[in-house]
């Protein structure tokens, strides 16, 4: 009777609502559903000539579409896997005469009849999120539009790559994929389109994505206090609800939908320099001749365009490169691999293979008159592949066949949002005509925002035929929700300021928690030449980011790591050898990242969601589960405020345990990065390396900080090939227990049949009172450690059996 009451009473507040004059203008609303549909796993409703289908792709995930016409489009979607909208799920329907309500194993989806509105419960019947009463789903000619209650204590995060606030309440943003060089703090809209955000009140999460590639919007209450809304001025009004309630759970349902991060070459995860633009020849052997004179780490040297013939992409300039694939077979001989810039647009020149081959081949847009379709970048006048066609994307992927042969081992996509000059706009007119397999065609009004994650695509995939047994690297500048497939990314031109710094964490924490784990910032800021404290404080912050690299406009100064004097560059050489040291660890959560989704780069509300005093620390972050990091993001002197989670946490340089749960004033000199680790997490290290395919000399490290919940992992494997998925691959589990009198760690067997370049494992205990009465291994009591008083810490050097072991450390 609760129910019953409740529904009609907010029935009648809807109808009052919906009849008062003015209250609708514009749209035209869903109405009373007047037939119920089942389906074999969900419903279908039909309210007046429009039909609405609510269905259950997973037990925590239900689908809502709306076809105002009564007909609904074919099932295509860009972003979702195949298969993963339309698995088999259990449901039960329950109809009754004001609702229909559709149950899963972990989700309620109860739909109002008059009018129609839908509410998503959990299993407990605790209401998630629900439709506003005075503004049902709604179309206006093709725009489509949501609307939901908003509680006044729920916080919302994602969207991709957007500026400002990292908590998304009290905001409104557009999706356009937007060439936006300068971007600042209110620019808006960006590079990407990822039109996904994550709830989160009172540690209970649930998120929406909205599939829908038109321009969007969405409204975190800047309209309405009391509501938000989403929408697309064209296309389907089609979204998926996915219910936590842990927010770490949303984000993996998201991945499982759209795709998760592909396993990159471990050299990715290595230091990239780059810079708009390094040449001739000699500047570039220069610069690598430099990092390994003054050993400073580094695994990639970037081409931007002036390798290129006239800004012309897949040539060569052979007065400035004269011996180009000699250069990359030397350089690849000191550890260094090449990325190079391969732009999309193809200048439309006769005799200019891609163009000509393009041209036989019927591969490139048309305008709305039906002729090829010309637009002006760097190369002067230039056409534009149909990526949208399965032949194109295969055609443009062998046009690296050469690139591949010669030694080049990555690639980047730049100005694909799609970005042209001399336009207003930035772009394709909107009336661009892009085909389709099916032999349908769409304006550009549904394509922009896919162009670019659809020339990423046709680049990893070219890049798996041709290397059918190697790891492609592709990075991308705009991306729609499922580009994390093919590519990794970066935030585009950003700006040498100290706010461009600090925007640097909540940016990278938006992509990552919208799916896109594999990304990074323009560390030093494109635009501009930053002050020698700036670029040292962005090394620091930037090592332990997904993606590590160094890019700088054509003009400024140097922005190498030995430019501003030896004070830096010992500093920002300690920040790369960190990277270097820590990258067991990173490689491992990397591997987490591809089947999980999770992100590396973390906010502290994904691992800590009931406590809130977090929800809006975007200035922190956890790099994995463990290591929590707090760079200093200005440059004034005073102390910073750190905001530890409940519990116990070590100093990482130190190994001193720091309690969490309340503020911390440190107050860092230039050369400290304020780190801090879990009490419970045993961190795997390795010695400094000049670059990933450099055999780390020593043992392999495991730091263990004794604590509650107390494990760690360890993943390897070639860091090149697709052995790992034979079974190629070292995996091993560690933990530990803590007694009254002693502390035990436990090492699981490893799986796999890789064999890792370590022969013996060095652990560094922390967290040790006093000198231990005796260390066993197995069952014997071993000498040959030592104790740190000052540190707190024990520490054994033992062979690694490869098989499973413990070690006791008694009191």
């Amino acid at each position: 009777m609760m129910i019953r009451g409740r529904w009609l009473m907010i029935t009648v507040l809807a109808t009052a609502l919906l009849c008062a004059p003015g209250a609708l203008a514009g749209w035209q609303h869903a109405g009373s559903v007047t037939a119920v549909k089942p389906l074999p796993n969900g419903v279908e409703l039909q309210a007046g000539k429009a039909r609405v289908q609510v269905l259950a792709v997973a037990a925590s995930v239900v689908r809502v579409r709306l076809a105002p016409d009564g007909v609904f489009p074919p099932d295509f979607s860009w972003a979702v896997l195949p298969g993963a909208a339309s698995a088999s799920v259990r449901v039960r329907l329950d109809d009754t005469k004001l609702a229909v309500e559709l149950v899963t194993a972990r989700l309620r989806v109860r739909i109002r009849k008059s009018p129609l509105l839908i509410e998503f419960l959990d299993a407990a019947g605790h209401s998630l999120s629900q439709d506003d009463p005075r503004r049902p789903m709604a179309w206006d000619g093709t725009g489509v539009r949501v609307w939901k209650n908003m509680p006044a204590d729920e916080n919302y995060y994602g969207l991709g790559d957007k500026a400002g606030s990292f908590n998304r309440r009290n905001q409104s943003f557009t999706l356009w994929n937007t060439d936006a060089f300068g971007w600042q703090e209110s620019t808006d809209p960006l590079y990407k389109s990822i039109p996904f955000f994550l709830a989160l009140r009172r540690g209970v999460s649930y998120g929406i994505f909205f599939d829908n590639t038109y321009r969007s919007s969405f409204d975190f209450g800047k309209e309405s206090g009391d509501a938000y809304s989403f929408g697309a001025e064209g296309g389907e009004l089609n979204y998926y609800f996915i219910q936590g309630p842990h927010p770490k759970q949303v984000i993996e349902e998201f991945t499982a939908l759209t795709g998760r991060v592909a396993m990159a070459p471990l050299w990715a995860l290595g230091y990239q320099q780059c810079r708009y633009s390094y040449y001739p020849e000699a500047r570039v052997r220069e610069i690598a001749r430099l990092f390994r004179e003054k050993k400073i780490p580094a695994d990639v040297i970037y081409l931007d365009i002036d390798y290129q013939k006239d800004n012309t992409p897949f040539t060569i300039d052979r007065e400035r490169f004269p011996n180009f694939e000699g250069m990359i077979k030397d350089l690849d001989a000191m550890g260094f691999k090449i990325i190079a810039i391969t732009d999309l647009h193809i200048a439309k020149k006769t005799g200019y293979a891609p163009y000509d081959t393009g041209m036989a081949g019927d591969h490139f847009v048309k305008d709305s008159a039906g002729s090829v379709f010309v637009g002006r970048v760097w190369p002067g006048d230039s056409v534009f592949p149909e990526f949208t066609l399965a032949r194109t994307r295969e055609w443009w992927g062998g046009l690296y066949k050469d690139f591949v042969n010669i030694g080049l081992k990555g690639f980047w996509n730049d100005m694909n949002e799609p970005a042209l000059f001399e336009r207003a706009d930035k772009t394709m007119p909107l009336d661009t005509v892009h085909r389709m397999d099916d032999g349908t065609s769409k304006d550009h009004r549904a394509i922009h925002n896919v162009f670019g994650m659809l020339n990423a695509r046709a680049t990893y995939e070219g890049l798996r035929r041709l290397r059918p047994d190697e790891r492609p690297f592709v990075l991308t500048r705009a991306a729609y929700a499922g580009a994390q497939r093919y590519a990794a990314s970066w935030t585009g031109d950003n700006s040498s300021t100290w706010n461009h710094l600090r925007l640097t964490v909540p940016t990278l924490l938006s992509l990552g928690l919208s799916g896109y784990a594999n990304v990074g910032v323009d560390i030093g800021g494109f635009a501009g030449s930053p002050p020698p404290d700036l670029l040292t404080r962005w090394m620091q912050l930037g090592a332990l980011n997904p993606i590590f690299r160094n890019h700088t406009m054509k003009g400024s100064f140097d922005q190498e790591s030995w430019v501003h004097g030896p004070e830096h560059e010992a500093i920002r050489r300690r920040a790369i050898e960190l990277r270097y040291r820590l990258m067991p660890y990173i490689y491992t959560i990397f591997e987490e990242t591809t089947r999980t989704g999770l992100p590396m780069m973390r906010p502290l509300f994904l691992e800590y969601p009931g406590e809130t005093n977090l929800y809006d620390n975007d200035q922190e972050f956890l790099f994995g589960r463990d290591i929590l990091v707090a760079p200093v993001l200005s440059e004034k002197l005073d102390p910073i405020e750190v905001n530890l989670p409940k519990g116990q946490w070590y100093d990482y340089w130190t190994g001193a345990r720091v309690p969490g749960g309340k503020p911390l004033n440190v107050a860092p000199l230039l050369s400290d990065l304020p780190l801090y680790v879990r009490a419970g997490a045993i961190i795997p290290q390795q010695p400094v390396v000049q670059h990933t395919d450099e055999t780390p000399e020593g043992p392999l490290e495991l730091r263990v900080y004794p604590g509650a919940d107390c494990r760690g992992s360890l993943y390897a494997d070639d860091g090149k090939t697709y052995a790992y998925t034979r079974g190629e691959y070292y995996r091993v589990d560690f933990t530990c227990r803590l007694a009254a009198d002693s502390l035990s760690i436990t090492i699981s067997a490893p799986q796999g049949s890789y064999a890792p370049w370590w022969k013996s494992l060095r652990l560094d205990v922390f967290g040790i009172e006093k000198a231990p009465r005796e260390v066993r291994v197995g069952a014997a009591i071993v000498t040959g450690w030592s104790y740190d008083a000052a540190r707190k810490n024990v520490t054994l050097t033992w062979p690694d059996p490869r098989q499973a072991w413990e070690i006791r450390v008694s009191y």
